[in-house]
């Protein structure tokens, strides 16, 4: 490295992100995540071990994925190398693991790779490490915003002990932002900075776990603040509302927080809790979320969950997703909101989807023939094959019901569709225990 490097260096670590230069820099400093880099914890262990085996990182943006590795790379005998998988591909890890080949065989020493965004590369990128993760050439760290059991090859998950980091908690966030208020050397200590308490607790508050978004805040309010009389830059609930308009909303469409949400959605009906059906659906609403996507959720539960104890839940979610297409929003909340409500205080019962999976498994299981007298009797020949001959037509019976056997009899008295009791279906258990006890 020249003098002219050292200095571009040097400036590139002063002109830093106020989040960047807060980064900490050996596992005391480390904010949070304690479930893994506590004291004791296996990380923990390895890391002041130096006795790394590959690993992924996943967890949501700013809670410290890439921190960790970098305090891996300040504690670690190994040579440490990193690239970014949204600009980095199969060449630059060609030379990373043709130098690591190098520096093992001449030295003996390690090296430690870690790629970030490491959900970005595709398989057969992924696929190029897995002999060299195996051999040892290289240690892997990962990083990763997704679910690696969806986005990482299974084989190198099989390789690397996986690491699920949480959003930092409120009182995780207020210490970071008390540290890059009073830090002279790496944080905004030099400008005389004043967090009022209640902007402290409201950025903390609306980051939402993110240490980067709240570090993000407060470096724009001081930078963009007067200084007060007292010479000092006072950052008070007004500027910080300013610095960072709204809540961070973790939601990506196409990532945990989209399944997680509509798990719960469906979970909160299924449960008959609309309360919180309804704020799971704001929430999917507010992020995005498509409605007709919403839509089949209900419908779907309405069939599932609701069933035959209340049937009207189905018509009205189905009417509900004709609704919302012709509408759209923002109106289709109210009609998607209508829907979710009724079916979360409607009384559930899943007697008909044990119905149909009982009945499939039946089918798969058995072979039948379809009673002759049920066969159809409309095409030319039909008669002349005992095909719907001797067949009951229900209303011309009393009551309406003939005691003709409908199942095929290979199936004997088997039975499928047991009512719960609950709702309509006590109306239904009724009308079953009449018509199997001959009607009489």
């Amino acid at each position: 490295m020249d003098l002219f490097e050292y200095a571009a260096g040097r400036k590139k670590e002063t002109d830093a992100p106020l989040a960047s230069r807060m980064r900490p820099r050996t596992l005391e400093e480390v904010v949070g995540q304690q479930h893994i880099v506590g004291r004791g914890c296996m990380l923990e262990r390895a890391i002041r071990a130096d006795k790394l085996t590959s690993i992924i990182f996943y967890g949501p943006p700013g809670t410290g994925k890439t921190t960790l590795a970098q305090v891996i790379a300040g504690a670690t005998s190994a040579q440490f190398r990193q690239i970014n998988a949204t600009a980095s591909g199969k060449k630059d890890m060609e030379e990373v693991v043709s130098h690591a080949k190098e520096t093992l065989g001449m030295f003996g020493k390690k090296t430690i790779l870690f790629i970030d965004e490491i959900h970005r590369f595709n398989k057969a990128q992924q696929d190029y490490l897995l002999p060299f993760v195996e051999d040892g050439t290289v240690i892997l760290i990962g990083a990763t915003t997704e679910n690696p059991y969806f986005e990482v090859n299974g084989a190198l998950l099989s390789r690397s002990v996986i690491f699920e980091l949480k959003p930092l908690s409120r009182e995780d966030i207020e210490l970071l932002l008390d540290r890059a208020a009073t830090d002279i050397e790496r944080g905004m200590g030099a400008f005389q900075v004043v967090l009022d308490d209640d902007a402290k607790r409201f950025l903390a508050d609306v980051s939402g776990g993110d240490a980067r978004a709240a570090l993000n805040a407060l470096e724009l309010g001081v930078l963009t603040t007067d200084r007060s009389e007292d010479g000092k830059i006072h950052i008070t609930l007004d500027v910080a509302s300013e610095c960072i308009q709204k809540r961070v909303n973790r939601y990506d469409r196409d990532g945990d927080q989209h399944y997680d949400t509509i798990s719960a959605f469906i979970k909160s009906m299924r449960g008959s809790d609309p309360d919180a059906a309804v704020f799971y659906l704001a929430r999917m609403l507010k992020a995005g979320e498509d409605i007709r996507f919403i839509s089949r959720r209900i419908m779907i539960c309405a069939a599932e969950d609701v069933g035959m104890a209340n049937p009207q839940a189905l018509v009205v979610a189905s009417a509900a997703a004709q609704a919302v297409e012709r509408v759209g929003m923002p109106e289709a909340q109210l009609i998607l909101a209508e829907a979710a409500v009724c079916v979360a205080v409607s009384p559930k019962s899943n007697s008909c989807t044990l119905a149909i999976g009982d009945a499939s498994q039946a089918v798969e299981n058995n072979r039948f023939t379809i009673p002759p007298y049920l066969q159809d009797a409309h095409y030319r020949g039909s008669s002349s094959l005992n095909r719907g001959i001797g067949y009951e037509y229900a209303h011309d019976f009393p009551k309406h019901f003939s005691k003709q056997r409908y199942l095929p009899e290979e199936l004997g008295d088997m039975t499928f569709y047991h009512p719960s009791g609950m709702g309509f279906e006590k109306e239904v258990q009724r009308y079953l225990d009449w018509i199997r006890t001959d009607g009489e």
